[in-house]
């Protein structure tokens, strides 16, 4: 492992180049989990953790400021930390980095205007090229070459094409520009297709089938995560190659309009294609464990394993460094609101509270449940390199 202990825009000097936040700490903000593993279990966790392909298929590695009332402040300067030093000891050969994603708002209070996305990855370029642990990855092939070159590959993506407003070519821009997966739709609807947050879903447009169309041939991954049900379905439908849900759950388990319905799962499956399990703050609850943690993000995940088939899922935790739940409170105008049961408030998603520990604990609580090796392996990476064979 290459890392040798470079932070972000250290090429730069804080204070005359750049206003400096007090960030957040990349370790041990909070606890650390018990998963109650013997000493047998852990070992074999910790040696899965090496030998397997890890993956995140949707998280924002970015470091937040310690006091959340600089966000906005720290969003508009759109200068984002990536959290170096925690990557380094979380495990994972890989992340697709989805940037400051909605909160990227430098010229709007709305997000996701071109200029901002194109300042978002300009500077997060500029950052990783100034350093040998973290590369950028464009093909499978960067994967394997940074895992086995002791680096962190970091996968460009976007979770709405709603800045390519109705220039089907800007989405050759994102692809030159490094990006390889892109959502259809950021909650409210845009141009390609409905929003899960609508009253009413109209489904794919003909712009939005167009863009599917280009999508695949550039080798692009098309993310349905925020999409409406029906522009869902006629994604999967309209798409040559398997698409993604970079990060969600099962509507079954938790019915909120963030999780995803049984038919929409299974056509997924259907088409060759993946499911991120979700674990962002009072997202993937179930009955069982209304207190969001890790228990509750498994019981999602065993259920849409038995629905969909252990080749159709991973993880995609949708985390960050510092509190994921003030961010919420900081930036709600941009998030729209779920109706769901009551549910339990709580600081912090426990086992999953940031990219540094998801996969470890994952694998930890895989191992205690009697999970096979090869599953452990299928679930943490190898299925999302099947499925980018086939889009990329």
């Amino acid at each position: 492992m290459r890392y040798d202990g470079y932070t972000s825009f250290s090429y730069l000097t804080p204070g005359r180049d750049y206003r400096a936040y007090d960030l957040a700490p990349e370790l041990n903000r909070v606890a650390p989990y018990d998963l109650g593993l013997s000493e047998d279990q852990a070992a074999r966790a910790e040696r899965l953790l090496r030998e397997s392909m890890v993956i995140s298929l949707h998280d924002h590695p970015q470091v937040y400021p310690a006091d959340l009332r600089d966000g906005v402040d720290y969003a508009h300067r759109g200068r984002t930390p990536l959290a170096y030093l925690g990557l380094s000891r979380s495990g994972l050969d890989a992340v697709f980095d989805n940037l400051a994603g909605p909160t990227g708002c430098i010229t709007s209070h709305y997000g996701w205007t071109w200029t901002d996305v194109l300042h978002d990855i300009g500077m997060r370029l500029a950052d990783v090229a100034h350093q040998d642990y973290v590369t950028i990855a464009r093909t499978v092939a960067d994967l394997h070459a940074a895992r086995a070159d002791g680096r962190l590959a970091l996968v460009l993506g976007l979770e709405a094409a709603t800045p390519i407003e109705n220039n089907i070519d800007r989405l050759d821009l994102l692809y030159g520009f490094g990006v390889r997966q892109l959502g259809v739709v950021y909650n409210e609807a845009n141009l390609l297709g409905g929003g899960l947050a609508e009253p009413r879903d109209g489904g794919l447009t003909r712009f939005g089938r167009r863009a599917v169309e280009r999508m695949n041939k550039l080798g692009m991954a098309i993310d349905l995560s925020h999409a409406g049900d029906r522009t869902s379905m006629d994604a999967i439908a309209a798409s040559e190659r398997p698409v993604l849900i970079t990060h969600a759950g099962a509507r079954a388990v938790w019915p909120t309009e963030r999780m995803k319905p049984d038919h929409v799962l299974r056509a997924l499956a259907e088409s060759g294609g993946l499911l991120g399990i979700e674990a962002a703050p009072h997202s993937t609850l179930s009955p069982a464990h209304p207190r969001h943690s890790i228990e509750s993000v498994m019981d999602h995940f065993t259920y849409c394993v038995e629905l969909m088939g252990i080749e159709h899922v991973t993880f995609g935790p949708d985390t960050l460094y510092g509190d994921h739940v003030a961010v919420h409170h900081a930036f709600a105008h941009l998030f729209a609101a779920s109706k769901h049961p009551t549910v339990e408030r709580v600081p912090y998603c426990a086992g999953m509270e940031n990219p540094t520990e998801n996969f470890r604990n994952v694998i930890g609580w895989l191992v205690k449940h009697g999970y096979r090796d090869d599953e452990i392996a299928m679930v943490v990476g190898g299925n999302t390199l099947r499925v980018l064979n086939q889009t990329w």
